[in-house]
């Protein structure tokens, strides 16, 4: 995108109502190639100059599994979270990086890289094996300090299509893990390869799977479509709360 591009869907998530503008240089789609670090500081230093311009108030996360990525982006540019999609694995160095930067940490649950992570998928059973990284990674970072830390099962990472859809039925076993939790299904293949669509056509798939999570005790829903998301929220809250 061309910063003319990325102004203009900035404003547009604002408009629709985002809490967490969630901003990253590195696709971590299926089988994506690999993205230098220099490029992708370059690349995040352009969109967070673009973003502060407009809002310098909004909170933003960063999407890196770098460490030197995350400090720069927090002591360089301002970054308020870092959200990263390994939880630890691809960079020894982050969690005493997160504890030395005081911020709130996204630990995602992955297995290998985006390049290989559909090859390791195989588990005993998906959604305890899941909770149980998760938790000794938080027992890691708690050691540490890091106390402000939102769990993030990895929809579409390392798993199946059905092994994404049986931890979604369990999602509400996440909550011994005592910490707020992300869900991440906009537009991915859970929905498009089960309904036979593309990822345009799924903003109706993403809403109900989202409603289903805010129902299992989703906190954070990192989405595409701001406004539908936020529409659904409210409506979450008015008929729960």
């Amino acid at each position: 995108m061309d910063e003319r591009s990325i102004g203009k869907r900035i404003e547009e998530m604002i408009s629709d109502g985002v809490d967490i503008i969630d901003m990253g240089a590195y696709s971590s789609r299926p089988g994506a190639s690999d993205v230098a670090m220099d490029e992708e500081l370059s690349r995040l230093r352009m969109g967070m100059k673009i973003l502060r311009s407009i809002d310098s108030s909004i909170t933003v996360s960063i999407d890196t599994f770098r460490a030197k990525v995350a400090k720069s982006a927090v002591e360089e540019m301002g970054a308020d979270i870092i959200n990263d999609i390994s939880g630890g694995n691809l960079d020894d160095e982050m969690f005493e990086v997160v504890s030395r930067l005081g911020v709130p940490y996204i630990l995602m649950h992955m297995r290998g890289t985006p390049e290989t992570m559909q090859q390791m998928c195989d588990y005993h059973d998906v959604t305890a094996d899941v909770i149980k990284d998760l938790s000794e990674k938080l027992r890691k970072l708690h050691l540490l300090g890091v106390s402000d830390v939102i769990v993030d099962p990895g929809f579409g990472f390392s798993k199946t299509i059905e092994q994404n859809f049986e931890i979604m039925k369990h999602l509400d076993s996440f909550s011994v893990l005592d910490s707020p939790l992300l869900v991440g299904v906009s537009r991915k293949s859970m929905i498009t390869k089960t309904l036979g669509i593309t990822a345009d056509e799924a903003l109706a798939g993403t809403v109900a799977l989202g409603a289903i999570a805010l129902t299992r005790g989703a906190s954070i829903l990192r989405v595409h479509d701001v406004k539908s998301a936020v529409e659904s929220v409210r409506l979450y809250e008015l008929s729960t709360l």
